[in-house]
């Protein structure tokens, strides 16, 4: 709709017009306020009833069921209306229906009650009514405030009037109701708004005509007893000269006192305080152009404040305090001026009266009686003509008041879209693909920069040249010996794949030395070390396992053997070697040297020259050694001990191991600290969205297609942990003590 401006274009001459109806361009912004206005929404929300909202249940949702509903709610009584609720209104057969689930049944037309309200339905359609309604009732205030939030009104193109407004409901022709009132209303509030101006106007000149015409009643009564009882005639020929100059004299000064008489009445209702909210009634042609502007901006402030009293703005918000002190700054700037005027008017009437005097005592010889008469009928044509004044603009006031128009028209209705807005389903369709692609890749990416342990064969590659001789599967057996010469289960498997790996560190040597080490504890180097011993005797090789981690020795216990005199025992020339190494229950070829006692020096024990008898003893009755030794990243006995090996089994365990540690082992390869440095990979699960595992690159995964191959290791423990096995069970049952 358009917002039209009150003003011409020409400028009015009229000052009476200028200072009451005082007409200027309209504040736009300030409009559309107006219309955003609860005040001015709660006359919709009374004129559509929108107290009521009706919604269809449906299977799935309910539907607003604007002008679709079959019946209505007649409200009976309402105990506080500020308190919204609900009505589930479900009909059965012959309309009858029930009230919120109770049980008891209702016909069209009878009372029933909500709590303390009451109610009853009429219906709007002919024939039997079916289905579940829900009735919400909120105050009108409340619906005001709700449907207010929701409007939109915006400039179309800046710098003019019009002015685009839509609001967004479940029912389109809700929306499209709502806005067309909305637009209707707001016409109607602003023709209001001129004709309360008008009848205050009209209200202040019936109060100046009663008053003048009581005067001129009186005037004329004291020119009617002058006559009778002085019995008054003309004065003739020879005075008429001097009555001219006085009549003039008289007539300006009548002027001047109606003008001062103007500004008495203006201050009068600045003075009142019942007139600071209101706007200056008038200066009745009062020629003075600074006091015409400041009466009309005056008025101007006076309008606009009110105009945020009704928008709903508080008398306390700093806008209305900043108006109210501008009024109040006018108000004196005002009355100054009057004051002014009043002086000046004053200075002209006492030139008039000057010549008046000198007029008088030219006329001594005129009888006294004529002069009274000339001056009583002087008063009364002034009165007679401000009297007349005030009736024409009474007239003209009552016609405009007849004749007022709104200052807004519509240039379209509001129709109902018939696409809804909300919600966009291509935009949701959109969002939901991008957010199913993209937070798992952003998952995936945040889980692999915060992961700092080895996951993946690739993890390790990529941070050292060393080579990988093979990986070792998760265990679920509860028994360290894994491998014997019956076994072909995944994991017994794959330590004869990395004895076959072996050879070609080897190369074929005849007596072999291999070291076992880690970068730090609980990498599975006992149950390496045992099983690849293992693994070897099956080939029929003389082999033997020391237990060179004499810090931590725990390789004894995982092949539940007793401990006894050991390697300890022999550097301290306490026993005899060969009385020492004892065969590993049910496995060929195999034998174990432990530790024995834990010395309090381990570092320094193993620097001792015996030891070098010790390997060369060893070396003359067994065709392998494995030396299971304390990890190389925390102490340094492997160091100690490399000297005397063919070659190193550098364990890794997945989930386990920090990618830092992949450096150090890289250190050893590149440096040659370490002979012979191969890495295998320890503890290697099943783990999705890496097509690595299945067991690396040779194709040993859980149950692939290769049971005619070896047997599978059955996963012991509830549901749950086997339908967890692709995960991390590491993480998230605890990690094994054991590897």
């Amino acid at each position: 709709m358009v917002i039209k401006s009150a003003q011409t274009g020409q400028r009015s001459s009229d000052k009476f017009e200028d200072l009451f109806i005082n007409d200027k361009n309209q504040n736009i912004q300030n409009e559309i306020e107006v219309l955003k206005s609860r005040p001015l929404m709660k006359r919709v929300v009374d004129s559509l009833n929108l107290q009521f909202t009706y919604y269809k249940q449906g299977r799935i949702k309910m539907t607003n069921a604007y002008k679709e509903c079959p019946f209505r709610v007649q409200v009976i009584r309402v105990s506080d209306s500020s308190r919204s609720f609900s009505l589930n209104i479900k009909f059965s057969r012959d309309n009858k229906f029930q009230v919120n689930r109770s049980g008891q049944v209702y016909s069209m037309g009878q009372r029933f009650t909500n709590g303390t309200d009451s109610f009853y339905l009429t219906s709007e359609v002919k024939g039997p009514l079916s289905g579940e309604y829900i009735v919400n009732w909120s105050s009108a205030a409340a619906a005001a405030a709700t449907y207010s939030g929701a409007l939109q009104v915006i400039p179309k193109t800046p710098g003019t009037g019009i002015v685009n407004t839509s609001i967004m409901t479940s029912h389109p022709q809700l929306g499209a109701d709502i806005v067309n009132k909305l637009m209707e209303e707001y016409a109607r509030f602003t023709i209001e708004q001129k004709k309360e101006s008008s009848d205050k106007i009209i209200s202040f000149i019936d109060q100046r005509v009663g008053v003048t015409g009581r005067e001129l009643d009186s005037i004329q009564q004291v020119l009617l007893d002058y006559k009778e009882r002085h019995n008054v005639i003309d004065a003739g020929a020879q005075s008429e000269s001097y009555f001219s100059i006085m009549s003039e004299s008289d007539k300006l000064i009548n002027q001047q006192s109606l003008e001062i008489g103007k500004t008495e009445t203006i201050s009068n209702y600045l003075l009142d305080s019942r007139n600071e909210n209101t706007k200056v009634p008038t200066t009745l042609m009062i020629a003075d152009a600074t006091l015409e502007g400041l009466i009309a901006e005056y008025n101007k402030v006076q309008i606009e404040r009110q105009q945020m009293l009704d928008a709903n703005i508080l008398p306390d918000h700093p806008r209305v305090k900043e108006a109210k002190a501008k009024v109040e700054k006018l108000r004196i700037r005002i009355l100054e001026s009057l004051r002014n005027i009043r002086s000046s008017i004053s200075s002209t009437i006492g030139a008039a009266r000057k010549r008046n005097e000198e007029s008088q005592s030219q006329l001594e010889r005129i009888p006294r009686k004529m002069k009274e008469q000339v001056e009583i009928e002087q008063n009364l044509v002034g009165r007679q003509n401000l009297y007349e004044f005030l009736q024409e603009k009474r007239e003209e006031t009552a016609i405009t008041r007849a004749s007022t128009l709104s200052n807004s028209s519509v240039i379209g209705m509001a129709y109902p879209s018939g696409v809804p807005v909300k919600p966009n389903r291509r935009t949701i369709w959109l969002l939901a693909i991008l957010l199913g692609l993209g937070l798992p890749a952003l998952f995936i990416f945040i889980g692999e920069i915060l992961n700092d342990k080895v996951t993946t064969r690739y993890d390790i590659e990529k941070l050292t040249s060393t080579p990988i001789l093979g990986e070792i599967g998760h265990s679920f057996s509860k028994n360290t010996m894994v491998v014997n010469k019956t076994t072909r289960n995944m994991v017994a498997e794959q330590f004869r794949n990395i004895r076959s790996n072996l050879q070609y560190v080897l190369k074929n040597s005849e007596k072999s030395v291999i070291l076992v080490t880690s970068s730090f504890s609980g990498e599975g180097k006992s149950y390496v070390t045992t099983n690849m011993g293992a693994v070897i005797a099956l080939t029929g090789k003389k082999t033997v396992i020391l237990e060179l981690d004499i810090r931590k020795p725990k390789l004894l216990k995982g092949l539940d053997i007793q401990k006894g005199p050991g390697i300890s025992n022999y550097l301290l020339g306490k026993g005899d070697l060969a009385d020492m190494i004892k065969p590993v229950p049910g496995q060929e070829n195999l034998f174990v040297l432990g530790c024995g006692p834990v010395p309090p020096n381990p570092a320094e024990l193993l620097l001792d020259p015996k030891i070098d008898e010790l390997f060369a003893w060893l070396r003359n009755h067994f065709d392998v050694l494995l030396i299971d030794t304390a990890p190389i990243g925390m102490v340094s006995d492997a160091m100690t001990l490399s000297k005397f090996a063919t070659c190193t089994l550098y364990l890794v365990r997945q989930g386990h191991t920090f990618k830092k540690q992949i450096a150090l082992i890289d250190e050893f390869y590149t440096g040659k600290k370490l002979p012979g440095v191969s890495i295998v990979i320890n503890d290697v699960k099943l783990k999705p969205g890496y097509g690595y595992y299945g067991y690396g690159r040779y194709g040993y995964g859980y149950g692939y297609g290769y049971g005619s191959y070896y047997e599978e290791e059955k996963q012991k423990g509830n549901f749950f942990r086997k339908l967890l096995t692709g995960f991390d069970l590491q993480k998230i049952f605890g990690r094994s003590k054991r590897r």
